[in-house]
């Protein structure tokens, strides 16, 4: 299967049996069976379609900035889409392509003197995983921001869906229950001064470097606010910070971050989460649900 795949697009970058351990923000991750790095609108379609009349999965991850890929792997298809980057500003609204990264699509914005994504600007994310996700921080979030999205359905159609229809919720948006691939995000801003949005940003920058551990692989905030909680707090107060499970570690910096102090592997990152989850019930009758997301086979 892998010559097929390879030879029915050799104009697209396709690696088999890739460690995704060299893509992903905590090192970490099994192989993917087939990893294709598609250009265009309509090279994700064609592999797409391939995928489809061939019945193989399709996985598609973004920077991996906030994302677990178990050790055992991916099976089927995984698309990277970071050669897909391009970011445009014209009047109010900047346009940027899935791959592109958030904190660049926040740059541009700012260089065009619009405002509404300041609270983006040290988010690690690609604007795929920040669509799908509904990122956020500091009091912002792309439901806030976005105008529309440009997506290919697993059926292979290309749709434009607006705000009210991509049902954004809490660290969630419709793509994550119909798996409609994003391929571009269009940002409804306002025009601001760029040497304003730009003091808001290095702020809102320099108040991550003091609390995050970004100094270390981590898989970013690794839970969900709960109600009426902060998921940090609950685990400092359970005395979590520390914690280690082979060389995954709770940051000693931010207990709401899991970071990789020596070769972890997946397993280590799922066994830190599972112990936290299970202490802090047991000491709050709290339950922690993951934010980040967990993909792919047992070892």
């Amino acid at each position: 299967m892998s010559t097929t795949i390879e030879s029915a697009f050799p104009q697209i970058n396709i690696l088999t049996h890739e460690p995704l351990s060299t893509y992903t923000n905590t090192e970490t991750g099994g192989p993917a069976d087939f990893l294709a790095f598609p250009k265009s609108v309509a090279e994700t379609r064609d592999l797409v379609d391939y995928a489809t009349q061939h019945q193989l999965p399709i996985t598609v991850i973004g920077n991996a900035s906030n994302l677990i890929v178990r050790d055992g792997g991916i099976r089927g298809l995984t698309l990277i889409l970071t050669d897909m980057n391009q970011v445009m500003a014209v009047g109010d609204s900047v346009t940027a392509e899935a791959g592109a990264s958030l904190i660049e699509t926040t740059k541009v914005a700012q260089h065009h003197a619009l405002s509404g994504l300041e609270f983006a600007a040290g988010i690690p994310g690609s604007i795929g995983g920040a669509v799908f996700m509904n990122a956020g921080a500091y009091g912002g979030e792309m439901s806030f921001v976005i105008e529309s999205v440009q997506v290919l359905t697993r059926e292979g159609q290309i749709e434009t869906r607006d705000n009210q229809a991509l049902a954004f919720a809490y660290r969630h948006s419709s793509v994550q229950d119909d798996g409609a691939i994003v391929l571009s995000a269009t940002f409804r801003l306002k025009k601001g001064n760029s040497e304003a949005i730009q003091a808001q940003m290095d702020d809102l920058n320099a108040q991550r470097a003091a609390k995050q551990p970004l100094d270390l692989p981590s898989c970013g905030s690794v839970f969900k606010r709960p109600v009426g909680y902060f998921a940090g707090k609950l685990i400092h107060d359970a005395g979590l910070q520390g914690f280690t499970s082979g060389g995954a570690q709770v940051s000693t910096k931010h207990a709401g971050f899991i970071v990789n102090v020596d070769r972890a592997t997946a397993t280590d990152y799922l066994n830190v989460i599972k112990h936290v989850q299970e202490t802090v019930y047991a000491k709050f009758q709290v339950r922690l649900e993951t934010e980040v997301r967990i993909i792919g086979a047992e070892a």
